[in-house]
């Protein structure tokens, strides 16, 4: 039996590009980069784990509404299971050409994810809890995994901040990402930190967490003498503001801008220029080198 192409869309590997900037930032801040286990560590991630999540996760919600990355999405069927946990298995089995350490950690990622989605623990009922969950493990664990398993000396001194930032970015932003899934949220017994802080409050959490993030990785960067890459870092990110607020006003006159199309548009700019920065921060770190 092949694989289903309801199985294929709903790994959504499409969407590992959304969370691909952790890892960037992580390795561009890696000195003495092991090229051959960082492009691993970028396979284990993007094509096994985040797949494998996603996966699992519409596997237990059986959305009929929009998630991310997919408008219509179809109802998952049992191969869809079997192969979210081969995949797990998979990505374990690979970490372990990195470190025992490094696979450990993924093992971490991927029970708080299915945590997160099984029915008989659902953590993305609890808004608060469900909300830090996500963001340490897509911000702070992901940083500390590709900064240690990428660097040749296997250095567990990855920068404190440079974690915090990384759960600030995905923190700042994933409160947008639930805006227009409001009703179908809470007609599946699922109370999301958006519900909580309602339409106009996401916005205005998310506008505070990036500035605290913007801050900090200032000070990381001016720290550690990358002033010229903190500057084309915020330049790149700056189509990112710009949009932000004018959706932030559409949404203001008229809450049904808060959509699912507009989501994904930011969605998609967000991850499109701070990719860039961080792989043009990558750059110049190398060409100093």
């Amino acid at each position: 039996m092949g694989l289903q192409k309801s199985t294929f869309r709903l790994l959504r590997f499409h969407f590992s590009f959304f969370l691909m900037p952790v890892y960037w930032f992580a390795v561009s801040q890696t000195g003495d980069q092991d090229w051959p286990r960082a492009l691993l560590i970028f396979v284990i991630l993007h094509l096994l784990v985040y797949p494998a999540s996603n996966g699992y996760n519409s596997y237990m919600d059986r959305d009929t509404t929009p998630i991310g990355g997919l408008e219509h999405p179809p109802q998952p069927t049992r191969q869809l299971f079997r192969i979210t946990v081969g995949m797990d298995i998979l990505a374990l089995l690979s970490g372990l050409l990195i470190s025992p350490l490094f696979s450990a950690g993924l093992a971490v990622y991927i029970l708080a994810s299915r945590a997160y989605s099984y029915r008989g623990i659902r953590l993305k009922r609890l808004p608060v809890i469900g909300y830090l969950t996500v963001i340490l493990c897509q911000g702070a664990l992901v940083f500390f995994l590709v900064y240690y398993g990428s660097s040749a000396s296997r250095s567990i001194n990855a920068p404190l901040e440079g974690m915090i930032i990384s759960s600030l970015l995905i923190g700042g932003f994933y409160p947008l990402t639930q805006v227009y899934q409001h009703e179908a949220d809470k007609q599946d017994g699922v109370r999301t930190i958006s519900m909580l802080l309602g339409i106009r409050g996401s916005f205005i959490f998310t506008a505070v967490l990036y500035t605290i993030a913007m801050l900090l990785m200032a000070y990381l960067f001016f720290s550690t003498l990358q002033i010229k890459e903190f500057y084309v870092l915020a330049t790149c990110m700056l189509p990112i503001l710009v949009y932000f607020f004018i959706w932030a006003v559409r949404v203001w006159k008229d809450p049904r801008q808060a959509s699912f199309k507009n989501t994904m548009r930011m969605n998609l700019l967000a991850s499109v220029c701070t990719n860039a920065g961080f792989i043009t921060v990558l750059i110049m770190n190398r060409l100093v080198a």
